[in-house]
C-alpha cells in the first residue's frame, strides 16, 4: 500500500495557449501537429508543478482531446503514465477508477452555449446541451461530476477566461489559469507558449499545496440526465437504448443513472450515436 499522492491530469487541446481554431485541434489539418506539440508542452508544465509541491507524486495522464491520441508520448515527461486510445469507460477523466486524490483540467474549454468562449463545445458539435437535475454543464461540470462520485477534487483548470470561469463557480477554492481572453469562438488574446506554462507549473504546485482546501463536488444519487442533440434522426437513434426516452420536443433525451459514473458512460454513448448518419 502506498502513501503516495496520486494525480490524474485530463488534458484537452481547445484550452492551450494560442490554440483558436479548429485547424490546430483537428488531426489531419494543417496546425494539427503544431496544436499537438503545444498540448504536449502545456501537460509537462502541470506534471512540474505537481512534482515541484509533491516529488513522490504519482502521476497519470489521460489525453482527452478527440481521439484521445494527440499526446507525443516521446515528449511527455517520462515520470508519468499515459492513458490513450479510445472508446474506455471513463473517458476524458480515465484513470479515476483506479483511485487518485488529485485531479488536474490542462487545456479545457467552456461548454457548449458559452461566450465568448474559444472553441466552446459540450464533447461534440452534435450536443446543444447537457443538463445534470436541471444544471447545464459542459465537459468541465461532466468531469468534475464524475471526479466527485470517486471523492475526488477537482484542483486546477487552465484554459481560456470562460472555461476558467465554469470551474471556479462548481469548484471556488480551485486554482485557474488564464492562458488567454477569449474574443470569439475563433479568436483571442492569448500568452506566448512559454509564459502560459509557467503560470501553469505556478499553479499546479500552489493547486498541490493547498488540496485539503477543495472538497470533491457533491453528486445526486441517482442523477437525470437531459441532453439535447442537433439533430432529430440523432434522438430517434438513442430511443432504442434502454432507460432513455424522449422528452417534449424533437431534441431532448432524458434518462435516469443509478449514479454520475453510470450517468456518464451513458452520455458518452449517445454522443457516439449521434456521429451516425441517416443511412
Amino acid at each position: 500500500m502506498t502513501n503516495r499522492l496520486r494525480v490524474l491530469i485530463s488534458a484537452d487541446l481547445e484550452g492551450i495557449s494560442g490554440v483558436v481554431h479548429p485547424t490546430e485541434t483537428n488531426p489531419g489539418s494543417y496546425d494539427y501537429e503544431r496544436g499537438r506539440a503545444l498540448m504536449t508542452a502545456e501537460v509537462n508544465a502541470a506534471v512540474a508543478g505537481v512534482l515541484d509541491a509533491e516529488p513522490d507524486a504519482e502521476i497519470s495522464v489521460a489525453d482527452s482531446h478527440g481521439p484521445f491520441r494527440n499526446l507525443l508520448p516521446e515528449e511527455l515527461d517520462r515520470r508519468v503514465r499515459l492513458i490513450r486510445g479510445k472508446p474506455r469507460p471513463l473517458g476524458m477523466v480515465a484513470g479515476l477508477e483506479a483511485g487518485v486524490d488529485a485531479l488536474l483540467f490542462v487545456g479545457y474549454h467552456a461548454r457548449s452555449g458559452a461566450g465568448p468562449a474559444v472553441l466552446a463545445h459540450t464533447i461534440s458539435d452534435a450536443v446543444l446541451d447537457v443538463r445534470l437535475d436541471g444544471r447545464s454543464v459542459g465537459e468541465i461540470g461532466l468531469n468534475a461530476a464524475v471526479a466527485g462520485h470517486y471523492g475526488v477534487p477537482v484542483l486546477l483548470l487552465s484554459g481560456d477566461d470562460a472555461a476558467c470561469a465554469e470551474l471556479r463557480e462548481l469548484v471556488p477554492a480551485a486554482v485557474t489559469v488564464e492562458v488567454k481572453q477569449a474574443l470569439g469562438q475563433a479568436a483571442a488574446r492569448t500568452l506566448h507558449p512559454q509564459e502560459a506554462r509557467d503560470r501553469i507549473r505556478q499553479g499546479a504546485a500552489e493547486a498541490i499545496r493547498t488540496r485539503r482546501q477543495v472538497s470533491p463536488l457533491p453528486t445526486p444519487t441517482p442523477v437525470r440526465v437531459e441532453l439535447d442533440l442537433y439533430g432529430p434522426y440523432s434522438v430517434d437513434l438513442a430511443t432504442l437504448v434502454p432507460g432513455v426516452t424522449r422528452a417534449a420536443g424533437a431534441r431532448t433525451l432524458v434518462f435516469t443513472g443509478e449514479d454520475m459514473a453510470e450517468a456518464y458512460r451513458v452520455v458518452q454513448l449517445l454522443v457516439q450515436l449521434a456521429q451516425i448518419k441517416p443511412g
